[in-house]
């Protein structure tokens, strides 16, 4: 199988180049872009995915509803679509942007752009990538932070989604 290739792109997203994975990862000097979904149900749960212990990053932690790579050249909206096809085995439907952040840790950097749905399944996620699935209520998911259940980028995507959802 050949290696995942990923676009370096500056802090607005312009292109800079094309680097494998393996390359990227691990050192977060190289900026690349990825895309998150939150799905919400009808009720305004939060859909979670438990990451499988086989990811490198983050493995057995709750993680964002839906969240990839974007593809060189390839549009956020697509790539959100591809990635609900691809995660949950579901069409996203209506599928709309929230907004962009940069996240960083030690290990890598992302221009994130984030995107909202709401469905209430049926979903057949991807066990290869997803141990496990459900939806949580907003409150549980905050009296949770900080426990170590949740990954990282997790809690920084939820604090980026709170502080965005007070100011519209």
């Amino acid at each position: 199988m050949q290696e995942e290739l990923l676009e370096i792109v500056d802090k607005n997203g312009k292109s800079l180049g094309i680097a494998p994975r393996s390359s990227i990862h691990g050192d977060p000097s190289l900026l690349h872009k990825v895309v998150h979904v939150l799905v919400f149900d009808s009720s305004g749960r939060l859909l979670l995915q438990k990451r499988s212990m086989s990811k490198d990053v983050a493995p057995g932690k709750w993680d964002t509803s839906v969240g990839g790579h974007v593809a060189p050249g390839e549009d956020t909206p697509v790539a959100a679509h591809r990635e609900m096809e691809e995660e949950l085995g579901v069409d996203g439907g209506e599928i709309t942007f929230l907004y962009s952040y940069i996240y960083s840790n030690t290990h890598e950097s992302e221009l994130v752009s984030t995107h909202s749905c709401i469905h209430d399944g049926p979903f057949r996620f991807n066990a290869d990538e997803i141990d496990e699935i459900r939806f949580w209520r907003l409150e549980e998911i905050i009296e949770n932070i900080g426990t170590g259940i949740f990954s990282g980028h997790f809690e920084a995507e939820l604090a980026t989604y709170m502080a965005f959802s007070t100011r519209t």
